[in-house]
């Protein structure tokens, strides 16, 4: 199993509380995220940008 840093796992739950309140919006459409997966994707993908620990992507 992949291991994750703090700093990604901080990522992804920030992420998540923004889906569930309705604020969290996808890349170029800048349509709201409704799927569970779509907000944990968002999450790791701006923990990578920020350099924290994360698995690249297969």
């Amino acid at each position: 199993m992949p291991k994750y840093g703090k700093k990604a796992q901080k990522s992804v739950e920030e992420a998540m509380h923004k889906a569930k309140r309705g604020q969290l919006k996808s890349g170029r459409s800048g349509k709201t995220v409704k799927s569970r997966k779509q907000a944990i994707a968002i999450g790791l993908s701006e923990a990578r940008e920020k350099g924290a620990k994360v698995p690249p992507l297969r």
